[in-house]
């Protein structure tokens, strides 16, 4: 969606973002204009400035003007200082293709009881002997980012998260250390423009708790209150995302995980121009005006471990 913002979303959803979010159609293009302006005098951002990537930020704080520019700055700051994340995502590449196959990071048509997006996450379908977590990031941060980037409702409607952790076993789980858990919660929530409303858990082995427990260390408050831990009782998992979205391998009626992976294989592809060009924006910290940010300041865990200690 590149140049100026035309708007696609339903009568419904437009009144859901004026009531959840505060936007306001007719000031939309001033909002936009003012963060554009704002970020044409940051010396050390390269940012897209489209009307789209800044109205997606605008909606994900709520239009506060002052927390769009402090997510904005974060979230070119945490692409430049996590390379290992953000550089070579062409989904061409073999080992790219190859994680990408699996289908961790699926998103699933149709809305959450909640009416929020939901996304099928099975993030140890991997074999941890042969692939490298950081390869498993990258390519989950690029589906989000694709996801954000082609559909405009999901900044109005949030994103609900269903994990099946069947597949966990503990070598996944010392691969999730808590460096790599911090960095992961710090880009996710400090980052992304996005609106979490749900977390649900299905098959949750041994080796899960131990992942679990070091994610909710680094999870903010409001998202511990929207976790849901199913077991393996699908209809507790119905409850919260209707059958009609999920597919049949979760007792649903919306098609097959490999028809819903085939189709995002397909989207990856068509943008796959757009997954390289984005690796260029990110920031200088050279000309940050003020004190040059580490990643040690964004992702390091000293100070958080300390204080888990005292608890």
């Amino acid at each position: 969606m590149g140049g100026e913002y035309v708007c696609t979303l339903s009568e419904e959803l437009i009144q859901r973002a004026k009531d959840e979010l505060g936007e306001d159609p007719a000031r939309r293009a001033q909002d936009i204009e003012h963060i554009r302006d704002w970020l044409k005098h940051q010396p050390h951002i390269r940012a897209r400035t489209d009307d789209w990537t800044i109205l997606r930020f605008l909606r994900g704080c709520k239009f506060s003007l002052e927390r769009t520019k402090e997510k904005l700055d974060m979230f070119y700051t945490c692409k430049s200082l996590c390379p290992e994340w953000y550089t070579n995502r062409d989904p061409q590449d073999k080992k790219m293709r190859e994680i990408l196959e699996l289908g961790l990071f699926l998103p699933l048509r149709g809305l959450s009881t909640r009416g929020a997006r939901v996304v099928l996450s099975r993030p140890a379908l991997r074999d941890p002997s042969k692939t490298d977590m950081n390869d498993a990031a990258k390519a989950i941060l690029f589906m989000v980012d694709l996801l954000l980037e082609e559909d405009e409702t999901v900044a109005i409607t949030g994103v609900e998260v269903v994990m099946d952790a069947a597949s966990m076993t503990f070598q996944h789980a010392a691969q999730m250390n808590p460096s790599l858990v911090k960095k992961a919660s710090t880009i996710m929530q400090d980052g992304y423009p996005m609106r979490p409303k749900g977390l649900n858990y299905i098959h949750t082995p041994a080796a899960f708790d131990t992942v679990f427990s070091i994610f909710k260390s680094f999870m903010k408050e409001k998202m511990k209150r929207r976790i849901h831990i199913h077991g393996s009782d699908l209809e507790s998992l119905h409850k919260e995302v209707p059958k009609e979205i999920l597919p049949a391998e979760y007792g649903g009626t919306n098609g097959t995980v490999e028809d819903i992976k085939n189709y995002w294989l397909q989207r990856v592809d068509a943008r796959r121009d757009w997954l390289l060009e984005d690796e260029k924006y990110g920031v200088d910290e050279s000309k940050r005006p003020g004190k040059a940010k580490t990643s040690a300041d964004l992702f390091g865990i000293e100070g958080s471990f300390r204080k888990l200690n005292v608890d």
